[in-house]
C-alpha cells in the first residue's frame, strides 16, 4: 500500500502547485497584456465608463438601435440562455411576442423581413452584437426618431459594421449608439 500511497501524494501536491498557482499565474499574466488588461473592454462616453464592449445592454428607446433579446434580462452576473428548445410553447410565444414587437415599431416591416438574431436570445444571454441586417431593419425607425436622415443613419452603420477574417460581419450595438449619440451634437 505504500508503495502506491506516497507516489499519489507527490502527484496531488505536484499538480496542485501546477493547475492552482502556475497555471492561474499564467492566465492572469497573458490577460494583463491583453486590451482592457483583463478586466475587459470598457467603452467611455465624455469620461465615464458606460459598458463593456463585450456585454450586451438593453436598448428600448425608439431613437436607438436594438440589441439581441436578452434570456436573463442583461443581468451580466446571471449569463445563461433560456435552454428552452425550439419547439417549446412557451419559447415559441416569447418568439412570437417579440416579432410582434418589433413589428409595431417597424410597420414597414413583413415578418419575413425579421433576422432571427432580433428575436431569439443568445446563448449567453448577453451577446453585445447584432448582425447587418438586423440594424438595417432599424435604421428607418432610429432615423425618424433622432430627425436624421436615412442616409447619415446608414452611414453610421456601414462605419461600425466589423467584417472579421473568419465568420459573420457583425456590429457592436453600444458602439454604435454611442456614435449616435455623438451624431446628435
Amino acid at each position: 500500500m505504500k508503495k502506491y500511497f506516497i507516489p499519489a501524494i507527490r502527484l496531488t501536491v505536484v499538480l496542485t502547485v501546477l493547475l492552482c498557482v502556475i497555471y492561474p499565474l499564467l492566465i492572469s499574466t497573458v490577460g494583463k497584456l491583453a486590451k482592457g488588461k483583463g478586466d475587459g473592454e470598457t467603452i467611455s462616453l465624455n469620461g465615464k465608463v458606460v459598458g463593456y464592449a463585450d456585454v450586451g445592454q438593453k436598448f428600448d428607446k425608439p431613437g436607438y438601435f436594438w440589441g439581441r433579446p436578452s434570456a436573463v434580462d442583461y443581468n451580466a452576473a446571471g449569463s445563461a440562455g433560456s435552454n428552452k428548445g425550439s419547439t417549446n410553447p412557451n419559447y415559441l410565444k416569447q418568439v412570437s411576442d417579440r416579432v410582434d414587437m418589433l413589428l409595431k415599431y417597424h410597420p414597414y416591416l413583413k415578418k419575413s423581413d425579421i433576422p432571427a438574431d432580433m428575436v431569439t436570445a443568445s446563448g449567453s444571454g448577453l451577446d453585445p452584437d447584432i448582425s447587418p441586417a438586423g440594424a438595417q431593419i432599424q435604421i428607418q425607425r432610429v432615423a425618424k426618431d433622432r430627425g436624421v436622415s436615412v442616409e447619415q443613419i446608414t452611414k453610421l452603420v456601414e462605419e461600425h459594421t466589423e467584417k472579421p477574417a473568419l465568420g459573420p460581419s457583425t456590429i457592436n450595438v453600444l458602439k454604435l449608439n454611442i456614435a449616435l449619440d455623438e451624431l446628435n451634437k
